[in-house]
């Protein structure tokens, strides 16, 4: 049995897990950070590295103890490497390089987007439904700060009983993640943050034909690329042309004198057709381009994975159209979705087998790529 530490730090969640050949989870721990930057609307990445140096030891403790491990029953120490917050990925860094130099372990370095990739297979695998799973995949990874598309591939390691994965990025955001548009749409209205869970649960009650936006024209882009700057403006000037400010500060206004009251009691109808229409229209999107690149590229099966796959509509209508052309679609638990340290660990399980470590010289990379 191989018990990996895995470390996430990334953004605004300080959180740590231990994961058994890449599938048995011991433990899985997360600090979360949306009350402290909840008041400016979005992430403050200075407040957040120091919210993950406060946090970053307790939460490795408490993981390892919910594992009922000592640090020196480990058999290696993962760790998000990037991309991310370059303030937040070095807190994570700097302690598991020096945790695995002090107990003389292996240290794996990850990329937070393959986190993501390997928390669908992570799922498949507590569901038992990992034999399912045919390769090439078309990855969708779309959360707060990535909105990605990825061909994913594996091989048999000849050095192991195990697989190596490559990926191949097909498409990305041009401008805004999917889900830093919710967060931004969700400001815009008096919402407050973060916008996806609640933009989610009161679009069920608009309509979602009210309005019709524009889809983007991506001159000289791939088509699989996305856009969601161009969303966000068209709601801002809606907000304007119908005369919400008034409801948007009203409702903003209440929220910091009475943050407990129910949001339902404070929207109108024309907002929630707004918010209905605004994610069918995003959803929509993020479907159609990843649909077409599972039929151009002949995928097996379509993951889905980070933050913005826990949305219901979103599930919804891509279990729909993969339903039609017989394509097999995964998603994480909503617990995987966010980010976590448990996805971090199962992707540090290939590379170990591989042999494939970190030097002493690792740093963080805020801008680390990922595939070709």
């Amino acid at each position: 049995m191989t018990r990996i530490l895995g470390i996430e730090s990334s953004c605004d969640e300080t959180a740590a897990a231990v994961v058994a050949d890449g599938h048995r989870i011991f433990s899985n721990v997360i600090s979360s950070q949306i009350d402290l930057h909840a008041k400016y609307g979005g992430v403050v990445p200075e407040l957040a590295s120091r919210a993950h140096l406060e946090k970053i030891v307790p939460v490795v403790r408490e993981a390892c103890r919910q594992a009922g491990l000592e640090y020196a029953d480990l058999d290696a120490i993962a760790v998000t490497q990037g991309p991310g917050l370059i303030g937040s990925l070095l807190v994570g860094v700097s302690y598991a390089k020096a945790l695995a130099w002090s107990l003389a372990k292996p240290l794996i370095a990850v990329n937070h987007l393959e986190g993501h990739i390997h928390a669908v297979l992570l799922e498949a695998a507590q569901k038992g439904e990992a034999d399912r799973i045919e390769f090439p995949v078309v990855t969708l990874v779309v959360s707060g700060g990535h909105t990605a598309l990825y061909i994913v591939t594996r091989e048999p390691l000849a050095s192991a009983a195990g697989y190596r994965y490559s990926y191949r990025l097909v498409g990305h955001t041009l401008d805004d993640a999917a889900g830093e548009a919710y967060d931004k749409v969700a400001k815009l209205l008096g919402l407050g943050y973060p916008g996806g869970p609640v933009i989610d649960r009161l679009a069920h009650r608009g309509d979602p034909s009210a309005i019709v936006f524009t889809r983007p024209n991506l001159k000289r882009a791939r088509p699989y690329d996305f856009s969601f700057s161009g969303i966000k403006t068209a709601v801002a000037r809606l907000v304007e042309r119908d005369g919400l400010r008034e409801e948007v500060e009203a409702r903003a206004a209440r929220r910091r004198a009475e943050p407990e009251r129910p949001l339902d009691e404070v929207v109108a109808q024309p907002t929630l057709d707004l918010l209905a229409s605004f994610q069918r229209a995003v959803v929509e999107d993020l479907a159609e381009r990843t649909l077409a690149a599972a039929d151009d590229f002949h995928a097996r099966a379509v993951f889905v994975s980070g933050g913005v796959a826990a949305n219901s509509l979103l599930r919804k209508i891509f279990v729909e159209e993969c339903a039609i052309r017989g394509v097999p679609v995964f998603f994480p638990s909503v617990a995987l979705s966010t980010d976590n340290a448990a996805m971090i660990a199962a992707a540090a399980y290939p590379k170990f087998l591989a042999r494939e470590f970190a030097g002493r010289d690792l740093n963080a990379d805020a801008s680390l790529p990922l595939g070709v």
